[in-house]
């Protein structure tokens, strides 16, 4: 990695954990600047405009996600078991430690009513994660651990839905069982499948 490409990631870094607590809105090139350590004409030659930072920020989230979460799980040859390891490596990435949680979750609520580009990237990545979901879902019908007419799209919505209570149930509330909580959803839907 160049030096240039270590100063980017370092930025992004910063960048992601503005955009956790204060959206993408407040997502600032002054207030990075006063994290990052750099100057505002320094960091505005990486990116050129607000809209390619947030952007960015999106990207390089969305990558550490893939490759904490999507990557590991699709390493398991059975539906099943790749299933079971998205949903824990979501759960372990979603309580990484992050300060204000998940970008994702707060950047689709910011972005859900705003037409642009920053917009359309999100709902595209969101459709692929659920298209991944899906697919394993699909998978473990085709290894037989599934019934044959699991409604594999539904499975994923329902999947989504018990992370994204997880996260309301972590961060907001503060609930202490959120976790043993989502794994009984999930137990709950993956017995479901399989009846």
């Amino acid at each position: 990695m160049t030096k240039g490409q270590e100063t980017r990631a370092s930025i992004l870094r910063h960048a992601a954990t503005i955009a956790s607590v204060h959206g993408l809105d407040g997502l600032s090139i002054g207030r990075l600047a006063g994290l990052s350590g750099l100057s505002k004409s320094g960091l505005f030659g990486h990116f050129g405009s607000k809209e390619a930072l947030q952007h960015a920020v999106l990207e390089s989230v969305i990558d550490d996600f893939r490759a904490a979460v999507v990557v590991p799980a699709l390493r398991e040859t059975r539906g099943s078991a790749r299933l079971e390891r998205l949903f824990d490596a979501w759960l372990a990435w979603a309580t990484a430690g992050r300060a204000g949680g998940c970008p994702l979750l707060g950047a689709s609520i910011e972005l859900d009513d705003r037409p642009g580009r920053l917009r359309e990237y999100l709902v595209d990545r969101q459709r692929a994660w659920l298209d991944c979901v899906a697919g394993a879902a699909q998978k473990a019908v085709a290894d037989g651990d599934f019934r044959g007419d699991l409604d594999v799209v539904q499975f994923a919505f329902e999947f989504n839905g018990i992370g994204l209570a997880f996260n309301f149930a972590h961060r907001l509330l503060g609930d202490s069982q959120a976790a043993d909580r989502a794994g009984s959803a999930f137990r709950a839907l993956v017995a479901s499948a399989s009846r």
